[in-house]
C-alpha cells in the first residue's frame, strides 16, 4: 500500500498512514460499549485502567506511535470514557476525580493539554457532552461556570443543544473534525440545523448491532475509529463514512459484501 499522509491541524504531528484507514473492533472484558471504557482525541487516548490487558493493546496497536495510550481511572472507576470529556487542547474530569490520578494524568498527557477538574453536579461528563476541536454541544442543564471551562480549556464554541430529544448529547453523538454520528432516531430537519450549526456533516446510524447509544459503542477522532465488538460491517461503513475513513472510491459496498460473506 502507498502511504497517505496526514498533517493533524497540530503542528508537532505529520504522519504517514498506510491507506485505507478503517475503524477496528475492540471489547472491554466482555463488554461492547468500548465509549465507555475509553476516551479517544486528536492528542491522546485514554483507556480503563483493570480488566483485560486485550482493550489497552488493541488501542496501542492502533495509536502509540502517534499519541500516547494511558492508563487511567477516574474517581476509581473505570468508566472513564463516560466522566471525562476532551479534545486536543485540553482533558476536562469531574470532582470525584483524586489528587493522584489528577497528577497522573498531567505527568503523561502531552504538554499542550490542559487538565481541569470540573465542580459539575453532571459528574457523568462524558454523556452530558460532546465535541471536536472547534465546537461542544451540551446539556441544557449545564452549570454556566462548566459551559465557561469547557469553552476555556477545550478552546471550542460552546452550544447547549439535543440529540433526538435527549438532553445526553454525550451519550447520542460522536463527533470528529470531519463529522458526525447522532441517534438513528434523530429526525432530519434536526440534524440539518444541527450540521449548519456545528459545521461539519452529521449522519444518523447505530452501533453494536442496532444500539443508538453511538457514544458508548464508538470512539473516534480525525484518523481512527473503534466500535464494539458487536458492531456489524454495515454498520462500521456508515462509521467510515461519516468520519472519512475510507480510503478515497471505496463506498458501502465493501461493508455489504463483508455482511453477505
Amino acid at each position: 500500500l502507498k502511504p497517505v499522509w496526514h498533517v493533524c491541524s497540530s503542528p508537532l504531528q505529520l504522519w504517514c498512514k498506510a491507506a485505507p484507514l478503517m475503524a477496528v473492533r475492540a471489547a472491554f472484558e466482555s463488554s461492547s460499549e468500548v465509549g465507555v471504557f475509553a476516551r479517544l482525541t486528536n492528542s491522546y487516548c485514554l483507556t480503563a485502567m483493570g480488566g483485560s490487558e486485550n482493550f489497552h493493546s488493541v488501542f496501542e496497536a492502533e495509536l502509540s506511535q502517534h499519541i500516547p495510550v494511558i492508563h487511567a481511572s477516574v474517581g476509581n472507576t473505570r468508566i472513564v470514557g463516560r466522566v471525562t470529556v476532551g479534545n486536543k487542547n485540553g482533558l476536562l474530569v469531574p470532582s470525584i476525580t483524586t489528587d493522584q490520578e489528577l497528577q497522573h494524568l498531567r505527568n503523561l498527557l502531552p504538554e499542550n493539554v490542559k487538565v481541569q477538574k470540573v465542580e459539575e453536579r453532571l459528574s457523568a461528563l462524558g454523556n452530558c457532552i460532546v465535541c471536536n476541536d472547534y465546537v461542544a454541544l451540551v446539556h441544557t442543564d449545564l452549570d454556566r461556570e462548566t459551559e465557561e471551562v469547557i469553552a476555556d480549556v477545550l478552546k471550542v464554541d460552546v452550544f447547549r443543544a439535543t440529540i433526538a430529544q435527549n438532553v445526553l448529547v454525550g451519550s447520542y453523538c460522536v463527533l470528529t473534525n470531519q463529522g458526525g454520528l447522532v441517534h438513528a432516531r434523530t429526525p432530519m430537519s434536526d440534524m440539518e440545523e444541527l450540521s449548519q450549526l456545528i459545521q461539519i456533516p452529521l449522519v444518523a446510524g447505530t452501533v453494536n448491532r442496532g444500539s443508538d447509544v453511538i457514544g458508548a459503542g464508538v470512539v473516534a477522532n480525525d484518523w481512527a475509529a473503534f466500535c464494539g465488538m458487536d458492531t456489524t460491517a454495515t454498520e462500521i461503513g456508515v462509521v467510515e463514512q461519516i468520519f472519512k475513513l475510507q480510503a478515497p472510491g471505496v463506498g458501502m459496498n465493501s461493508a455489504l459484501i463483508d455482511t453477505m460473506m
